[in-house]
């Protein structure tokens, strides 16, 4: 077991002690990481400048990043160094961005890998506090949040967006229509006719699908608390590991992250005592699921409830063996697949993490806050990077595009 401590120094003095031999390849790597970093700033300030600026300065912007970002992680860390266990101890968190590293883009994993240099960070309260803290400063404006309301499609004249249609045929007019479904949801569903954006956006790939499994825990008073999240991996070959659950889903998981919401939240003992929460994750390919997808959530097959069913257990099993202390008083466990994602997220293929994070994703220039479509903007992790920080760093980009102001210089400045 190997572990990541908090603070850029102590995590490459702890590597080191790990790899004594391979002082030089860590401080490489770190550099590496930084360096990349830092090129990403003027990278994604450039997706939101207007065109006629962005023909002009904007390969210059591009360049640095992807000078990092079009090689593979693992292309890269083969310059630093052989150690296939350095390496794979270096790309052991590769699920934060969906794919291993002869697939993933450098970029990607320098990004995410960075920002965890200082630690993470968990909203007290759970998720539901960003939007508590978002929300009041949307209807100051004047915006309003709602639920449960399925846009239809893009109202459009000719080239021009003009509002919304919604589901049950409501229409809203307005100047600028912004969508953070996705960019091939977008075009594919939300934009009515051929466009062309979509052939671009086809030829990219889409992330992998999950596998989560949530946990509810008896915890009882002085139990020992649950913390460290936990990255658990079959063998050092991240990639062979993936191609071998992609042809035997009986094969073990690529990987498995553990992690424990409720101890990260200092209000959550207060709020459910005698309780503890864990999600186990994996990431896998849609094809196993494929043949369900036209199936209804919570009325589907018997064959694929017990396909479900036997990819819970095994999960379960997984986390009482990593973690020793949950086996006998595990209360709940309810387990989501790429067709809960599919059906709750309107994802086709159950992706997590939108476009895949491969080379050709920084390479391409229709992933950006402005489109082809006048008065329709992208936001969301697609024109950004991956995830929750992805999603709203993509909004700050199409907020920027919309409104000609630059709203992210402070954003892309990297953490000391």
């Amino acid at each position: 077991m190997y572990e990541f401590p908090t603070g850029v120094e102590r995590l490459q003095e702890q590597l080191i002690g790990y790899f004594p031999a391979e002082g030089a390849a860590i401080r490489g790597y770190v550099a590496a990481v930084n360096a990349t970093r830092k090129a990403s700033g003027l990278y994604f300030a450039e997706k939101a400048m207007p065109r006629p600026v962005a023909r002009i300065a904007g390969g210059l912007m591009r360049a640095p990043f992807l000078r990092w970002a079009g090689r593979t992680t693992l292309e890269v860390l083969r310059t630093l160094t052989s150690n296939d266990d350095l390496i794979a101890l270096l790309t052991g968190q590769w699920g934060n961005y969906g794919l291993p590293p002869a697939q993933s883009s450098f970029g990607i994993h320098a990004v995410v890998a960075g920002h965890y240099f200082n630690g993470g960070s968990y909203p007290v309260g759970g998720a539901s506090r960003i939007l508590d803290a978002i929300r009041p400063l949307i209807e100051r404006s004047g915006g309003q949040v709602v639920v449960g309301a399925e846009v239809a499609e893009a109202l459009m004249d000719g080239q021009r967006a003009m509002g919304v249609r919604m589901a049950d045929g409501r229409q809203f007019r307005s100047r600028a229509v912004i969508s953070d479904a996705g960019a091939r949801n977008t075009f594919e569903r939300l934009v009515p006719g051929p466009n062309i954006v979509t052939d671009a956006l086809v030829r990219l790939p889409q992330s992998m699908a999950h596998l989560r499994l949530y946990v509810g825990l008896k915890h009882s008073r002085g139990a020992r608390p649950l913390g460290d999240n936990l990255w658990v991996h079959p063998t050092p070959d991240h990639d062979a590991n993936v191609e071998r659950f992609a042809s035997d889903p009986t094969a073990p998981f690529p990987l498995l992250f553990v992690s424990f919401p409720s101890a990260k939240d200092p209000e959550f003992t207060a709020r459910h005592p005698g309780h503890a929460t864990i999600e186990v994750v994996t990431l896998v390919p849609y094809e196993p699921f494929e043949r369900w997808e036209e199936s209804r959530w919570r009325h589907r097959e018997p064959d694929y409830d017990a396909f479900e069913a036997s990819l819970a257990v095994r999960l379960q099993a997984e986390l009482e063996r990593h973690v020793p202390a949950v086996a006998g008083r595990i209360d709940r466990a309810e387990l989501s697949t790429p067709l809960s994602t599919r059906h709750f997220m309107n994802h086709a293929r159950g992706e997590v993490y939108g476009v895949a994070a491969t080379p050709e994703r920084f390479r391409s220039r229709v992933l950006v806050p402005r489109t082809h479509i006048a008065n329709l903007y992208l936001a969301g992790q697609d024109v950004s990077t991956l995830g929750v920080t992805g999603a709203m760093f993509g909004g700050a980009l199409a907020a920027s595009a919309v409104l000609g102001k630059n709203l992210i210089s402070r954003m892309t400045k990297p953490r000391r």
